[in-house]
């Protein structure tokens, strides 16, 4: 079968890739001649662990193209899919201007039938309006078919999830649409629900809100726990032994980030709202996760002010929102150093995937350094601040780096030491709800 993936970002090459890995002939379209330069020689745009070895694999085969003529790899295909952006708006809504361009070099371009899937996050009730404007842009209905097809890839872990799907959603009303899509997918599909445009839409969002909340509510219990003496991380643990609730995304500490959830809960609070129903949990949600990383900057601005001198000097481990990805979007840790920046002389950042000043926010702040080693970020600072739990990380020798800190203080923002071993080691060790005295 011939596919074309139109968009080159996270989720249309890893589509792409996995695709052509199933024998399929692939097309990974995308404007950016830059981008599809790169790709052409095997070098991703981003971070995902197994993916660029893969790439190479399937570019090897002949079976993985990557073109900027977007419009002849239409016309050589059976099935396209749409997996661009639909970064938010200042009001939370998605933008959509990115598929509405998809869709008008698809109707520009098509010359037989194609069935279009979109994988790309829409508000609920763009498949069946963007269903009505291809109708009228390409003037023949029976030319395509289009199907819903969210994806649903962790960062850091999609060609598993890829390879290992937990279930397929395609929605539409064309059985034979629906057919092609599976027949795309085989032997991959997994626990499959067919249903309507509206629905997949919806089973997109509410699966990442959900998510969203899981995280919100265990750092709520990670407050409380701070107050009453309790450790948040055996509540968790006592929690997910319920089968019912589990123990994924019950991991407190700084709050969510990345590409997904905050956008998705955002444009999902903006649908509640035009369509006139209230999104209170959702709002709390938010409202939680934004200001999580405040309660362990007050400690930690706390715990200097009684010790240290101002300015001061910060190392912050982990600049991403998770671990094994590059994606700094809506990172936690990136709000920690622009509310650091006013009190300190120096913010030094240590991440696997953060080479030169120019991979941060920050590419001309004297203030911010970004070092290689975590010797020369500790060195004669008076904290250490982690925000993302690299596997760095974990093997520090806190005994050693107590020694070599002006100020031996520790942030723990993942929950990633055990306090005590932080303590023995001659270590101020600062977390929110790990136990002890409140």
């Amino acid at each position: 079968m011939n596919i074309t993936v139109i968009g080159s970002g996270y989720v249309g090459t890893t589509t792409a890739v996995v695709l052509a890995a199933l024998h399929h002939r692939v097309f990974g379209a995308d404007i950016d001649s830059a981008k599809v330069a790169k790709l052409k020689q095997g070098i991703l745009p981003f971070v995902e662990p197994g993916l660029d070895q893969l790439l190479a694999e399937m570019l090897k085969t002949g079976r993985l193209v990557f073109t900027d003529q977007i419009e002849a790899a239409i016309q050589a295909s059976d099935i396209i899919l749409i997996a661009v952006g639909t970064p938010p708006r200042p009001d939370g809504t998605a933008d959509i201007s990115f598929l509405m361009s998809a869709a008008d070099t698809i109707a520009h371009s098509i010359n037989g039938y194609k069935v279009i899937a979109v994988k790309s996050t829409v508000p609920v009730g763009t498949n069946r309006w963007l269903a009505d404007y291809l109708s009228r842009k390409i003037g023949d209905p029976s030319l395509f078919d289009l199907v819903s097809n969210p994806e649903f890839l962790r960062e850091g872990s999609a060609l598993y999830d890829s390879f290992h799907p937990d279930r397929t959603v395609l929605g539409g009303i064309s059985q034979r649409a629906i057919q092609l899509m599976k027949d795309a997918y085989k032997p991959l599909i997994g626990r499959l629900l067919v249903t309507d445009w509206e629905t997949a839409e919806l089973i997109k969002y509410a699966s990442n809100s959900f998510l969203a909340t899981k995280i919100s509510f265990i750092n709520e219990m990670a407050r409380i726990a701070d107050r009453a003496g309790a450790d948040v991380t055996q509540v968790a643990k006592g929690m997910g032994m319920d089968r019912r609730i589990g123990t994924e995304f019950l991991q407190a500490g700084i709050g969510y980030g990345g590409s997904c959830f905050p956008k998705d809960v955002k444009a999902l609070i903006a649908t509640a709202k035009e369509l006139g129903v209230g999104a209170e949990i959702l709002e709390t949600v938010e409202r939680v996760n934004q200001t999580q990383s405040d309660l362990y900057l007050r400690k930690l601005t706390e715990a200097l002010r009684g010790t240290a001198k101002e300015p001061w000097v910060i190392a912050v481990f982990g600049l991403t929102f998770k671990r094994d990805t590059d994606d700094q979007r809506e990172s936690p840790a990136i709000r920690i150093v622009e509310q650091l920046l006013a009190d300190c002389q120096e913010i030094r950042i240590l991440d696997p995937t953060v080479e030169f000043p120019s991979q941060t926010p920050w590419p001309d702040e004297r203030k911010v350094v970004v070092c290689q080693t975590v010797e020369e970020a500790l060195s004669a600072a008076d904290a250490a601040f982690l925000c993302t739990d690299w596997e760095m990380f974990a093997t520090i020798d806190w005994g050693e780096a107590a020694r070599c800190m002006r100020t031996p203080i520790l942030v723990d923002g993942r929950n990633l030491y055990d306090p005590e071993t932080i303590r023995a080691a001659g270590v101020r060790y600062l977390g929110l709800g790990r136990g002890g005295v409140p």
